[in-house]
């Protein structure tokens, strides 16, 4: 384990050379030390001699399973946090590797972003756990976008989130993918008196369903098949600070009447165990659905909803934003030439008039991910026009268009097309929910069945649009039975 005040060190476990490459660098960049092993036997020999503080583990290795990996570390004193790496074909494994005791598990392809996150919250945990009594700030990645803004509608934010930060209140805050609702989260953590404990996230639409109280309570050994060693759950870490709970509504309404007796009693016990323990933590939770539409569907407890939504934020789109856009472009450039050494000063004159008449359709999310994209593939000064992705979209709509050429419709929109829209005084409008899956299949096609590229543009996951997918199948078998 790190020793204090030292860098924490991190061992990748990646039989790809070039991917551990990239997550070694990713790392490094942030003040990470790390150890890039290409097979299972090597990183045993290392954790043996030195146990890191956290491991980043493929699943898939050459000569053993990275679940032995696991096991092994979950053997020794003071074991590492084992973060898993995974395929979609792998998934169940992944779900067995966090029975096992490993601490998270990121899906590929993941983000820089997700990466640094997990590791993150991992050396957080470690610190809290080492030294409870006195909780220190970790190690933060250095590449986050600052909080900022100077339109009407992000100066009503601030000072909403002044008010929050001087009270114990729950925060809700709503908003579309990539309106920056976890930084809200980061921001109104770091200006409250709770700034020197943790700040632990949740994304409750990453979570399977059947870990969902482990990764909330917490579990004890032997509580379940699988379930070698003790675990804090993610309500127990946060005690003392906050805990921010990401798409909330995903959450299972099992779990949600569990929630809801935490937040009235601050009890809670972990699974397995009858003893009652305490911790208190304040709650931000974040949506990009109506929650309030979601309560009278009957998928998210009424209760609930009214015990965290005592201060409500809604997040503006970026296309609200005004002069904003700029002036995050402007932090998003610097911050990006920072990590990848390169000496660009501005965008062109044309440049900014498009980033300003652009719909953002991913918003924040997205202008990060076009300005990073111009950074890493070219050079100079200034940013211009020619440097701009080919699939960003140029034309100033209310839906933005891709550059890309479109093909054929796919198989999934022509067989919604056999489904007849109303009739009579209505004609031609058509269900809501085959609107929205002929506007994914439509930038699908646009992105030539790059399905992460097209849930980029559209502000969403990719595994959102992999969970409708499977959903529309499941519809159309329905109704050829």
């Amino acid at each position: 384990m790190a020793e204090p005040n030292s860098k924490p060190l991190v061992y990748i476990v990646e039989d790809s050379v070039s991917s551990g490459a990239l997550y070694s660098s990713q790392l490094e960049s942030v003040g990470y030390k790390t150890k890039h092993f290409i097979d299972g036997y090597s990183a045993l020999v290392a954790i043996k001699e030195k146990m890191p503080s956290v491991i980043i583990q493929d699943v898939c290795l050459p000569d053993i399973s990275g679940l032995d990996v696991l096991q092994f570390v979950n053997k020794q004193e003071a074991p590492a946090r084992v973060i898993i790496i995974t395929s979609n074909s792998s998934i169940e494994i992944a779900v067995d590797a966090m029975r096992l005791g490993g601490f998270d598990f990121i899906e590929k392809p993941f983000t820089r972003q997700r990466l640094l996150t997990s590791v993150n919250d991992a050396v957080k945990q470690i610190k809290l756990e080492s030294n409870p009594l006195k909780i220190e700030e970790a190690h933060e990645p250095e590449d986050k976008i600052e909080f900022i803004g100077e339109s009407l509608v992000m100066q009503t934010v601030f000072r909403l989130l002044n008010s929050a930060s001087r009270s114990k209140a729950s925060v809700f805050v709503t908003g579309e993918s990539g309106t920056g609702k976890e930084v809200c989260a980061q921001k109104l953590h770091q200006s409250s008196g709770r700034r020197v404990g943790p700040l632990i996230a949740i994304n409750c639409a990453a979570i399977p369903k059947d870990l969902f109280e482990s990764e909330f309570f917490g579990h004890v050994k032997g509580s379940f098949s699988g379930a070698f060693v003790d675990r804090k759950g993610a309500v127990e870490v946060a005690n003392g600070g906050t805990l921010f709970l990401d798409e909330l509504c995903e959450m299972d309404l099992n779990l949600q009447s569990k929630l809801l007796r935490f937040l009235q009693t601050g009890t809670f016990n972990r699974v397995g165990s009858s003893e009652i323990l305490q911790s208190d933590v304040r709650i931000v939770c974040a949506t990009n659905r109506n929650p309030a539409e979601e309560v009278g569907e009957g998928r998210f407890r009424e209760d609930l909803y009214y015990r965290l939504n005592v201060i409500p934020v809604q997040l503006p789109a970026l296309r609200e934003r005004g002069n904003d856009i700029l002036l995050l472009a402007d932090a998003i450039l610097a911050d990006k030439n920072r990590i990848n050494n390169k000496d660009f000063k501005a965008f062109s004159t044309e440049v900014k008039s498009l980033f300003l008449q652009y719909n953002w359709p991913g918003n924040i999310r997205e202008l990060q991910n076009v300005i990073e994209n111009m950074v890493v593939i070219h050079t100079g000064e200034t940013i211009t026009t020619d440097m701009l992705p080919a699939t960003f979209g140029r034309s100033v709509v209310d839906t933005p268009k891709f550059t890309t050429p479109l093909k054929k419709p796919t198989q999934h929109i022509m067989a919604a097309e056999q489904i007849e829209p109303i009739q009579g005084s209505h004609a031609g409008i058509l269900p809501m929910w085959l609107v929205e899956k002929n506007t994914i299949e439509h930038a699908i096609d646009a992105c030539s069945g790059n399905i992460p590229l097209a849930a980029a543009h559209l502000g969403v996951s990719a595994s959102t649009i992999y969970r409708k997918m499977k959903g529309w199948d499941a519809n159309t078998n329905k109704k050829n039975e």
